[in-house]
């Protein structure tokens, strides 16, 4: 796509470091934009990064991230995957696919399921963590994940075809064929995944009697991107996934449950660059449809969303940038239970921002979001981003920002303890750290402390209606040092606290108590690189998370209990080799190397010691 062009033209060698103050992103602004240029905070899962993680998936490699966590990673491969940034879930959380949201609007918080997202087809992520209202309108509370998909070469066609098996009887299959000529551009590709996974529930019979829940997914993708004229570019893209699998009844509870889900994604965007700026509009369509079959019915979920934003930046002068834009959403449930039948809620939202940018290395973002939602009515969203970066070595940062959430269609509507009053879930965070490049480059560090202060968190009220009661507090502290020891040894390491506790006053007195269930307070990573020839790469990660509190469901007493996850650790390893100009590579990948016995989630199983391996063509 022609943002991705763009983007091309600013950016450093994708295998730059990660942390460097000179790597260009795109998703802190909305253009292309130096990180030594922004207060924000993002994070770059590189190209090379994601072509070294063959034997894992999205949600595996996300969670090797400081502050991430997707609880589910190492479970049951077919199992749901819940996204926890800073502790917020994944409902706080906006997918982007290069750049356009993405959403489930089927769904009862309406996040977007990256089970539906192949990493084959994923060039580069860029998380930019905090409250992100103002330029990415609603959900944005805890951040913004934008998955840039792959770019094609500067051939008129290059094919690339790819193999993986492995432990639980896994095979991976994928294929495509992409090219340039004349400015214009395409990637067509397919993957396939099918694996006989585990059983999703622990098993404490001692009998080995709960069958293994597999997972299928079958995924096509097509992007083009068509030189109009001088600096104009329009990029119809498709994407489609299906996947199915099986689920078990709940902790420690087989069940012979199925669910199958389809998701569409269509569109074209359009981009026109000139001296000073460049104007960028698209449309994107989403369908999804989800069906849970268990012993007591058929439970189906279908939904669509229109998507029109239109947006500008322009640079007055060196110093001095401004970006201003609106967006347009329309969602509908197809529920003919819901009342009204398959209703549908829209939302406009115009926003502007104001950049100073480099006077004297002092930076600042000011911006704000008016947003006027059908249901619920309007609120507005504004964000203050100043910084200051010395030398381009050390950068001092800090951030007030605004953030909301607006009510899913199935809150508002939906069969089961809908609320047609609810308001939006708002949100202010804040947020400070400091980011180095020391010894030219040698130690890139970065270090941030974040306070985040929810309010009107909607949840169950006495009659199992849903309503805005909960004021939900979290704060936390995240280090990601990374050391170069030369230019083919890196040492990638974090450390990430965050705690939380809801506040809100029963009956004028205060009911405190901690709710950040499934989530660590405290969690560590290590990721040793090394190129050890041009063409032998190897890595190993290491990864440990605190013992963390769950809530499960307990079919004797028809209640939710309290139960306590024990802290672990876990060891991987990955090698490739590649031949013939590295246009072959042959790869292994090792997870669980010592095989630890752990809980993601309290009644279900993990994945003990597990392996995968393939090849990778490129012709």
């Amino acid at each position: 796509m022609f943002l991705l062009c763009s983007y091309a033209a600013w950016a450093q060698d994708d295998s730059a470091k990660v942390t460097s103050l000179n790597e260009v992103v795109i998703t802190a602004t909305r253009f292309p934009k130096k990180v030594s240029e922004t207060g924000k905070v993002v994070s770059v899962i590189s190209k090379k990064d994601i072509e070294n993680g063959n034997g894992k998936d999205l949600a595996q490699l996300l969670s090797e991230q400081a502050g991430v966590l997707v609880n589910g990673a190492y479970s049951n491969p077919g199992k749901d995957k819940s996204i926890y940034l800073r502790g917020a879930s994944t409902d706080y959380i906006v997918i982007l696919v290069n750049g356009v949201p993405v959403s489930d609007p089927s769904g009862t918080g309406g996040a977007f399921d990256i089970r539906m997202f192949p990493l084959e087809q994923v060039e580069r992520i860029e998380i930019l963590k905090g409250a992100q209202s103002t330029l990415y309108g609603s959900d944005a509370i805890a951040g913004v994940i934008n998955i840039i998909t792959k770019k094609t070469t500067d051939k008129p066609a290059q094919g690339y075809a790819g193999l993986a098996a492995g432990s639980y009887n896994t095979f991976k299959a994928g294929a495509g064929i992409y090219g340039a000529a004349e400015g214009s551009s395409y990637n067509i590709g397919f993957t396939h995944y099918k694996t006989n996974g585990i059983s999703e529930a622990s098993d404490t019979t001692a009998t080995g009697a709960f069958d293994n829940d597999g997972f299928t997914r079958n995924a096509f993708h097509a992007n083009f991107d068509a030189r109009v004229t001088k600096g104009l570019h329009i990029n119809p893209y498709f994407r489609y996934a299906h996947f199915k699998g099986g689920y078990d009844g709940g902790a420690y509870t087989d069940a012979d449950s199925k669910y199958e889900a389809q998701m569409i994604t269509t569109g074209a965007q359009a981009r026109y660059g000139f001296a000073n700026g460049g104007l960028t509009a698209f449309y994107n369509y989403d369908e999804v449809s989800r069906t849970f079959s268990e012993t007591y019915g058929v439970y189906p979920y279908k939904g669509n969303k229109n998507s029109l934003e239109l947006y500008a930046h322009y640079s007055f002068n060196p110093h001095m940038q401004v970006l201003t834009g609106i967006h347009y959403n329309k969602q509908k449930m197809n529920d003919e239970t819901a009342t009204p039948k398959n209703p549908v809620a829209e939302l406009t939202s115009p926003y502007l921002s104001f950049f100073l940018r480099n006077l004297a290395g002092f930076n600042l973002e000011l911006g704000g979001r008016y947003n006027k939602h059908s249901a619920y009515g309007d609120n507005f969203t504004y964000s203050i981003n100043p910084s200051f970066t010395f030398n381009n070595a050390v950068k001092i940062f800090a951030n007030y920002a605004t953030a909301f959430k607006a009510p899913s269609l199935q809150a508002l509507y939906g069969p089961f303890s809908a609320n047609a009053d609810l308001a939006p879930e708002t949100s202010a965070t804040t947020e400070a750290g400091v980011q180095t490049a020391l010894w030219s480059g040698v130690i890139d560090a970065r270090a941030v402390y974040f306070r985040r202060t929810v309010e009107n968190v909607i949840v169950y009220g006495p009659s199992f209606q849903l309503i805005n009661l909960n004021k939900q507090k979290d704060h936390g502290f995240e280090l990601e040092p990374v050391v170069y020891i030369n230019k083919h040894l890196t040492l990638k390491l974090y450390y990430a606290y965050v705690d939380g506790k809801v506040t809100t006053k029963t009956n004028n007195k205060d009911s405190t108590y901690a709710n950040l269930i499934r989530r660590p307070k405290h969690s560590f990573g290590i990721n040793a690189t090394y190129q050890v020839t041009p063409q032998l790469f190897v890595s190993t990660q290491i990864s440990s998370y605190g013992k963390r509190s769950d809530l499960y469901y307990d079919a004797a007493t028809f209640s939710q209990k309290p139960a306590t996850l024990a802290a672990y650790t876990l060891w991987n390893a990955y090698a490739s080799y590649g031949f013939v100009q590295n246009r072959i590579k042959l790869f292994a990948d090792v997870k669980n190397i010592v095989n630890a016995k752990y809980t993601e989630v309290y009644g279900y199983r993990t994945q003990g010691f597990n392996i995968s391996g393939g090849i990778r063509i490129t012709i």
